[in-house]
């Protein structure tokens, strides 16, 4: 019996977006014009969190170039030295055939760009991690005064820059994907309040014959995520696209340097349909209850 039920507010619900038509398209359309929005923010916060943590464990180190006239003697004399220093928890030697593989594999499907070059143009090089971050500069200023050595590389303030944007573009983005999802559970609300308008006689008649409030409620709870779910794909099928293209553009073309930075189309397109698919349904059957306990008096 319960089953029965069951199909029976689905079907009920199925046939109140049918009958609303015109209603429930517009609501499609205010949903899905919210979700592809909420799309582009959050492709862009998960980009700059991308971006962010790449650059982190890029430049959160000392980089420490080795001169090119230095030899393998004086290579491994001077590491022993960076590695004997205070404060020092660890150092790691990179040659630069070793760099260059791992600048290949972090260019992935375009690494065979660097395929041509007639010389290895990336130095021998250092790289130190420290025990304590306020000993960082200490460290760089030491390992500046070594002999052997062509550059110290260290971005402390670029990180610290980095993340504050990163942390204020998180709080921002925030915000808006509050305000975008407040005003899709009103267009819902409002769609199945007008529905509920229309279907107050059948409503009385259903609570007088002695239907439950669930009863009641329930078809245009599955009214609210069937156009949540219709949004929802739209939404993922316009985002995902406009991204791919976007990606294979920066990975095909000038801008190659960036795309190491970008969230991979695949991954990108699966944790956008989870969002969505919570986003949508979510926003549609919230609509649908604010609704009804706003306007329904059962």
């Amino acid at each position: 019996m319960r089953i029965r039920t069951l199909f029976y507010c689905i079907r009920q619900g199925i046939r109140g977006v049918w009958r609303n038509r015109m209603m429930s398209m517009a609501s499609v359309f205010s949903i899905t014009s919210v979700l592809i929005i909420l799309g582009v923010v959050f492709t862009i916060v998960l980009n700059i969190n991308s971006f962010t943590q790449i650059t982190k464990d890029e430049f959160d180190s000392i980089m420490v170039d080795v001169s090119e006239s230095a030899s393998a003697y004086e290579m491994e004399s001077l590491g022993k030295k960076i590695k004997n220093m205070e404060g020092v928890s660890s150092v790691s030697f990179i040659s630069k055939n070793q760099a260059l593989k791992n600048m290949k594999k972090k260019w992935g499907e375009n690494g065979y760009l660097l395929e041509g070059l007639s010389e290895n143009p990336l130095p021998n090089s250092y790289v130190i991690e420290v025990s304590n971050i306020e000993r960082a500069d200490e460290i760089v200023s030491k390992v500046k005064g070594l002999q052997g050595i062509e550059e110290v590389r260290y971005y402390k303030d670029m990180v610290d820059k980095i993340l504050s944007v990163t942390n204020f573009v998180k709080l921002a983005g925030l915000g808006v994907i509050i305000v975008l999802v407040i005003i899709s559970m009103f267009v819902v609300a409002n769609t199945i309040k007008l529905t509920v308008i229309a279907r107050k006689k059948e409503i009385a008649i259903m609570k007088y014959v002695g239907a439950t409030n669930w009863f009641i409620r329930f078809p245009f709870v599955i009214e609210g995520i069937v156009l949540g779910t219709f949004a929802m794909g739209i939404s993922v099928i316009v985002v995902g696209s406009g991204y791919k293209y976007l990606y294979h553009m920066i990975t095909s073309g000038s801008y190659i340097m960036i795309s190491a930075y970008m969230i991979p189309y695949e991954i990108l397109v699966k944790s956008i349909v989870v969002i969505f698919a919570a986003l949508g349904i979510g926003i549609g059957s919230l609509g649908s209850i604010v609704s009804m306990r706003k306007f329904l008096k059962v």
